[in-house]
């Protein structure tokens, strides 16, 4: 069975934000990793090359494909802002109404720039996204 890629890694999350060219990116970054710390309880931690996670919890599916992943995180991308929800969007579909300027994958959500969304916003949906995981995988 194949093991997944994204894992946490010893590099430096303070070293991966420094890096980031785009002043207001950057910016944006340092404020998700004060919301993400806040909401999860969990320091910071780097996944694979370029993804901050929080948090980290255990799946196992009907396959027997089991592993870990982080509950919620955030990668700069050179588009966008990848904002993951990891419990995905159906939720709550009443706040994606109120959230702003967004596009959406399986479970992530794709900002230019935080201004362009609501940030009370996202923080509920972070908020609801990290209870559900750890309720399901408790």
């Amino acid at each position: 069975m194949a093991e997944n890629k994204t894992k946490p890694t010893q590099l430096k999350v303070s070293d991966f934000i420094a890096g980031i060219e785009d002043k207001v990116k950057r910016d944006d970054c340092r404020e998700l990793m004060k919301l993400m710390a806040k909401i999860t309880g969990n320091r910071a931690k780097m996944w694979g090359a370029a993804i901050v996670g929080y948090g980290k919890y255990h799946y196992k599916y009907e396959s027997g494909r089991e592993g870990d992943f982080f509950l919620t995180g955030f990668s700069p991308r050179k588009q966008a802002l990848s904002i993951y929800i990891v419990s995905g969007f159906s939720i709550n579909p009443e706040l994606m109404e109120k959230l702003g300027k967004f596009k959406t994958g399986k479970s992530c959500l794709y900002v230019k720039k935080l201004d362009d969304i609501d940030r009370s916003v996202l923080a509920q949906l972070v908020e609801e996204s990290v209870a559900y995981m750890r309720e399901k995988y408790h």
